[in-house]
């Protein structure tokens, strides 16, 4: 699908504006405490023209035919881009964790490291996290390292989305 600028991305966006626009696909995850499974996933990066992106994700568990059989995790926030590529990004996960985290964009990748995590009484015990989003052959390929639940970091989660 084509991909156009916005007339009015605000100059520091423009290291993620490859983010812009609407995402789907499937993905992958694992983590010593839980099973592997497989899931959908849906990511949408908006902008209005300030220096920053309203980002929204939700996913869903499938079974081995791509088949839906329950929703899964949801996470909304704001990318926040600052000057020379440098990037804030501030999360609220449906789980009960919330995230701050920081990083750089270059060259069609954007790499993320927590600051900071809190979570609720409820929620699992996430302690630090890593991402990375690349754009490959126009495809949105992305992977989630976690430390928690008394687990050393480690990859998480992992998908290909295409834009739709």
């Amino acid at each position: 699908m084509p991909f156009e600028l916005p007339e009015n991305l605000h100059p520091n966006c423009g290291p993620v504006a490859w983010l812009l626009g609407r995402w789907g696909g499937r993905g992958h995850g694992d983590y010593p405490t839980i099973d592997a499974f497989e899931y959908g996933q849906e990511l949408v990066f908006t902008h209005d023209g300030r220096p920053f992106f309203h980002y929204f994700a939700r996913s869903w568990i499938v079974d081995a035919n791509g088949e839906k059989v329950r929703d899964a995790a949801q996470e909304a926030g704001f990318l926040r881009c600052r000057p020379n590529g440098e990037m804030e990004l501030l999360l609220s996960h449906s789980s009960g964790i919330s995230e701050i985290w920081y990083g750089k964009a270059e060259a069609g990748k954007l790499e993320l490291h927590t600051a900071g995590v809190s979570f609720t009484e409820s929620a699992k015990e996430v302690r630090s996290g890593k991402r990375l989003y690349g754009n490959v052959e126009s495809d949105l390929l992305y992977a989630y390292d976690m430390e928690a639940m008394g687990q050393p970091q480690q990859p998480h989660l992992w998908a290909r989305l295409v834009r739709q």
